[in-house]
């Protein structure tokens, strides 16, 4: 197989500017391997969908059951926001490495480990009897998470480029929907069973269900995932500015969701509801989360996404200014509109990596970038809010300090437009000048 290189030009790493690169680019030969065909739509939704929902019950079972861990482990609100904050973290961390095992281990098989870890941590945490492997539990399900969570927006870009807003709004949809089960069901059956565990544990069944969809992509996908030794490997875009501007909006906007998932049910506990009346209003604010990301993922269709990014933090500023002034106030209403802006800022963020993309490679080296400063930033959230709970006595400072997270998270849209609309703009006017002057200017 013989391919042209492609011309870049361009003032900043990670960022190519020249005319549209083909959606997979081979940068040497590979004799003998033929790439097998594309999987087909339906079946990739299907797949993707059923890796998506089990890649958040772990973290968010945790707050209805928090206040019963607490106890169990004698735990502070600060060393309890760590069952949400590690995972996060790890989401991060592992973000970079994440594309060597792509590379190392071909993706389709590295996604399978792990889920499969991510089905053994969940159901090894729920029978844990110390912190210790409570809190090392924890990390597996991170890990777990991390992997699959980083690798499966490349999957989208290569396998369907021409639809990867749709897409990625219907995986966000997915890992809210997860969510969501996760949220409404687990003070039931803790009620159910009377313990913490058994609704800890059975999380672990969505990670599974992954596993087995995903062993059917890899059967499917195996000759094409050969070529990822010698897929073009682009630099992450570190010094890129419109990868820092994607990042830090990803970041602000993990802050909200993880600071809410993990607290807000405890927020209502402190304020005189039961565990199952908090629950529900966890899952009110993870389906509000659920119905904005196929939306926002349906009208925003060009890749300038800012006027519904600004929209999205809006609603979730209106939401979090309502939650600290009046929580109490029809908590149903403030919680949806925190989560349905928080939500539909979510699908569209999951997005801009792949905007700002114009290869699979692109599109993992940008996805691993904005994942790693976004989660690291993202796990603070959770733990800034436990240790505000455990200094001040209340959640009033926390409530607030979230409103001020959402305000940034809107100033910061003006700054999203795609890297390479700007780029391609400069490009023409010196074209222009050229043609006018005899030189660029």
């Amino acid at each position: 197989m013989s391919v042209t290189p492609n011309v870049v030009r361009s003032t900043e790493l990670g960022a190519p500017a020249s005319p549209p690169l083909p959606p997979f680019t081979v940068t040497e030969e590979a004799p003998g391997i033929v790439p097998a065909a594309r999987i087909p739509l339906g079946i990739g939704i299907v797949c993707l969908v059923l890796i998506a929902l089990g890649l958040r019950p772990a973290i968010v079972s945790i707050g209805p059951i928090l206040p019963d861990m607490i106890n169990d482990f004698a735990l502070s609100h600060t060393q309890a926001s760590l069952l949400t904050a590690i995972p996060t973290l790890l989401m991060g961390l592992l973000a970079l490495p994440t594309p060597w095992l792509s590379r190392r281990f071909g993706r389709d098989r590295a996604i399978i480990a792990a889920l499969f870890l991510l089905a053994v941590a969940t159901a090894g945490r729920a029978v844990s009897e110390s912190t210790t492997v409570l809190f090392i539990a924890t990390a597996a399900v991170g890990v777990g998470i991390a992997i699959a969570g980083a690798l499966a927006p490349g999957f989208v870009k290569e396998s369907f480029p021409s639809r990867v807003a749709m897409l990625m709004g219907i995986y966000a949809m997915a890992l809210s929907l997860g969510s969501t089960f996760a949220a409404s069901a687990t003070g039931i059956l803790t009620d159910l069973f009377g313990s913490w565990r058994v609704p800890a544990g059975a999380w672990a069944i969505p990670a599974i269900l992954g596993v087995i969809a995903w062993l059917h992509v890899e059967r499917r996908g195996t000759k094409s995932l050969r070529l990822k030794t010698k897929i073009s490997s682009a630099k992450l875009p570190v010094r890129n500015r419109t990868a820092w501007f994607v990042a830090t909006f990803f970041a602000l906007n993990n802050v909200m969701f993880y600071s809410y998932i993990s607290w807000i049910a405890p927020v209502y506990v402190d304020l005189g509801h039961s565990a199952s009346s908090a629950g529900v209003i966890l899952a009110c604010f993870t389906l509000a989360f659920m119905s904005a990301n196929p939306l926002f993922g349906a009208i925003s269709r060009n890749e300038d996404r800012r006027v519904y990014l600004g929209l999205g933090a809006a609603i979730s500023l209106t939401g979090a200014i309502w939650i600290a002034v009046a929580p109490d106030g029809f908590p149903l209403v403030a919680i949806s509109l925190a989560a349905f802006g928080t939500g539909g800022a979510f699908t569209l963020s999951m997005t801009l990596p792949l905007d700002n993309a114009q290869t699979d490679g692109e599109a993992t080296s940008w996805n691993a970038f904005v994942m790693t400063v976004s989660y690291l930033v993202g796990a603070t959230g959770p733990v800034l809010v436990g240790f505000l709970r455990d200094l001040t006595g209340s959640f009033d400072m926390p409530m607030w300090v979230l409103v001020a997270v959402s305000a940034a998270m809107l100033a910061t849209t003006p700054l999203l437009r795609p890297y390479h609309h700007r780029q391609t703009a400069k490009d023409s006017l010196i074209q222009i000048n050229f043609e006018q002057h005899g030189e660029p200017k």
